[in-house]
């Protein structure tokens, strides 16, 4: 999904590299997705703790203008499907044109149902064709009055993409929250430059309010403009969303993987890892990951945040720990482990390496399934090539490299009485890292 948002911005005229903000445990999954579009960012902006959009966009803007100049600034979250690029391409270019006057432009979507999930902005007076004065913002609605927002005509979902130009933003900021525009600035002027990311201080950006772009600044400003748009849009911020936006079958069901289904209706079932058969089920989601599985009713399934919340509560690791983990070179991904031994898959990218590191508690053996590495193993450097292996003794300086333009792909076999990944002693590491 973030690959498609930047896809859809390919043929807009005078746009220039993208900006990223997103969280620091995302950091390598996201610049993994620009590599395998061949994209170059003008930057990768980590927020070490979320505080909603406006101060995320403040840093975007503050960075932005960093450099001497003061652009227009287009907003999209990555998590949004759009059908209709074109019909998007000439909202932007319509937008564009009025940012450049100093309005502060929304983009709305044409409602296509009462909708309770989402927010709405109420058009105000037409300022030209297609563009029309922000009345006032209006929390998600009941039904009954979602249904009549549908028939007036005069509402229009509130998609949470903007344009505007960045010093304007700033200014605005600055006039309804002037608290967190200071935390913000304090924040940003004490980045610091990680291989191809920018970090945020972290006890600083973690004082700064947090509230979204509506309640900071486009509520409250009189520079607010929308723009209606109908463009097949979908925010898919549940299950059911997306299998609403995806194929389905005769029966209604969308699948993906290796999914048997007998007597099923109107379901969302996704397997990643193994078999999931489903017998006589219907309006359900199932998702099965190396993770977890999870199952819910379709209407219940904006309530996943409670079984959140209950992991929270019981400390789980689940919530925050993934089997398949990125790493500046590559990923890895936990495939078998008891106490003393764990199993790994291991993918190194073309040109790329492990640090020169030691282990005091484990020992390893690296089998190569696909590919050819170069292995540093204490004074030794070699070759190895598939179906090859080699041991790693505990406590001996040991490297990794992928001397390939493919992956390179091993399994290693763990032991040891200690296997966290906090037993890393590093030497030499290409990224940076202590």
């Amino acid at each position: 999904m973030l690959q498609g948002t930047l896809r859809r911005l390919e043929n807009i005229d005078d746009l220039s590299a993208p900006m990223i903000i997103c969280n620091d445990s995302h950091r390598f999954m996201v610049g993994e997705q620009l590599r395998a579009m061949n994209v170059e960012p003008a930057a990768i902006l980590l927020e070490p703790v979320g505080r909603n959009t406006a101060p995320a966009v403040a840093i975007a803007a503050i960075q932005a203008i960093s450099g001497g100049e003061d652009p227009v600034l287009l907003i999209l979250p990555s998590d949004h499907v759009i059908e209709n690029r074109e019909a998007f391409q000439r909202a932007v270019n319509l937008a564009a044109t009025y940012a450049e006057t100093g309005k502060l432009i929304t983009f709305g979507i044409v409602p296509t149902c009462p909708e309770t999930g989402y927010g709405y902005i109420r058009k105000g007076e037409a300022l030209a064709d297609g563009i029309y004065q922000v009345e006032r913002f209006v929390e998600k609605p009941d039904l009954a009055t979602a249904e009549n927002y549908l028939q007036t005509g005069e509402y229009v979902w509130n998609s949470g993409m903007f344009m505007f130009r960045a010093s304007h933003y700033l200014e605005e900021l600055d006039k309804f929250a002037p608290g967190m525009k200071e935390a913000c600035q304090k924040a940003h002027s004490s980045v610091i430059k990680d291989l191809d990311f920018i970090r945020l201080d972290k006890d600083i950006f973690a004082g700064c309010p947090g509230d979204s772009i509506d309640y900071a600044v486009m509520e409250k400003t009189s520079d607010a403009v929308v723009i209606p748009l109908d463009a097949g849009w979908s925010d898919v911020g549940t299950w059911s969303a997306l299998w609403e936006i995806s194929e389905q079958d005769d029966k209604g069901n969308v699948v993906t993987g290796d999914v048997i289904m007998h007597e099923g209706h109107n379901n969302y079932v996704h397997a990643s890892d193994r078999m999931v058969a489903i017998v006589g089920v219907k309006d359900h989601v199932i998702v099965e990951t190396s993770d977890a599985v999870l199952v819910a009713h379709k209407d219940a399934v904006q309530d996943v945040k409670a079984i959140v919340e209950k992991l929270t509560e019981e400390e789980r690791e689940e919530r925050v720990v993934h089997r398949k983990v990125y790493r500046p070179w590559g990923s890895y991904e936990s495939v078998d482990g008891e106490d003393y031994f764990q199993v790994k898959r291991i993918i190194v990218n073309p040109g790329s390496s492990i640090s020169l590191q030691l282990h005091n508690h484990r020992a390893e053996h690296w089998i190569v399934v696909k590919g050819s590495a170069c292995v540093t193993r204490g004074e030794d450097v070699f070759e190895l090539n598939e179906n090859e292996s080699t041991f790693i003794p505990l406590g001996v300086k040991h490297r990794l490299e992928n001397i390939t333009d493919v992956p390179l792909e091993i399994v290693e076999v763990q032991s040891g009485d200690y296997l966290g990944e906090d037993d890393i002693v590093r030497f030499e590491d290409k990224y940076g890292r202590s």
